[in-house]
């Protein structure tokens, strides 16, 4: 073979594998992948949190932030006013109010007898972190309690939304199974004035607070709200939940 036939045979062997290289597809590897595009990597609701505040309800303070101001109304409560305990849910058990808020509430379930009547169950009373065996030893405390209701709105409500406001069973929050000491302690008392012995219970109560002002519409003092603000300093996470009664 002469020079000119073997540079041929080389050239064309040349140009064959350079076509092969363009055409073949290279192996990804795992740097080579391309990214996936920003638009689908958008935060889960439970990554970013709903509108509003924290996934699960409204961040604390601006709940509280959403309470309207007034000063209280000063005499004229009678606890006649606001009718209770009525009968519960459901007409046909024998339960009033006090009894089914027993019922919801019990961390060990109560065997229920004739009439309702409750026994061999067990209670936390949140506010003091006791266990309770002895439902004679509960006291259902109305969040707000009726006095207080009473000078920030309720003494302009009609008896019907004084009763339906005495036995809230709608709204979890609203009505809660305490021990009697701590429930009498706090009387009439708004958080300005009182607050649960146990430091445990200053977050949940002050959303247990303010989710009862804003379902019913009462509203709040100075000193009640100042209070209030004070505690979400320190309960980042909380949020509350409600939906105003009807």
């Amino acid at each position: 073979m002469n020079r000119r036939a073997t540079l041929t045979s080389v050239l064309t062997a040349l140009l064959a594998v350079s076509l092969a290289a363009c055409t073949t597809e290279p192996t990804a590897t795992q740097d080579d992948k391309p990214a996936v595009p920003a638009a689908s990597r958008t935060a889960s609701p439970e990554a970013s949190g709903a509108p509003g505040g924290p996934a699960g309800g409204t961040a604390l303070a601006e709940a509280i932030g959403q309470l309207k101001i007034a000063a209280e109304v000063a005499g004229g409560y009678d606890r006649k006013a606001f009718k209770h305990w009525n009968t519960g849910l459901d007409a046909d058990d024998g339960c009033d109010t006090r009894e089914e808020v027993l019922l919801a509430e019990a961390v060990k379930p109560p065997t229920k007898g004739s009439g309702c009547k409750l026994s061999g169950g067990e209670w936390l009373s949140y506010y003091d972190e006791l266990t309770i065996t002895d439902p004679g030893k509960l006291d259902i405390d109305h969040m707000v309690p009726l006095e207080e209701a009473w000078s920030s709105g309720a003494q302009d409500w009609d008896a019907d939304r004084r009763e339906a406001y005495a036995n809230d069973v709608q709204a979890e929050r609203s009505l809660v199974a305490v021990s009697f000491k701590t429930n009498r302690g706090k009387g009439r008392k708004d958080p300005a004035e009182w607050l649960p012995p146990a430091e445990s219970a200053h977050c949940t109560y002050a959303s247990d607070w303010t989710g009862t002002k804003l379902r019913w519409n009462l509203t709040p003092d100075q000193a009640e709200v100042d209070t209030l603000l004070r505690l979400a300093d320190g309960c980042p996470d909380t949020t509350v939940e409600f939906t105003p009664a009807s």
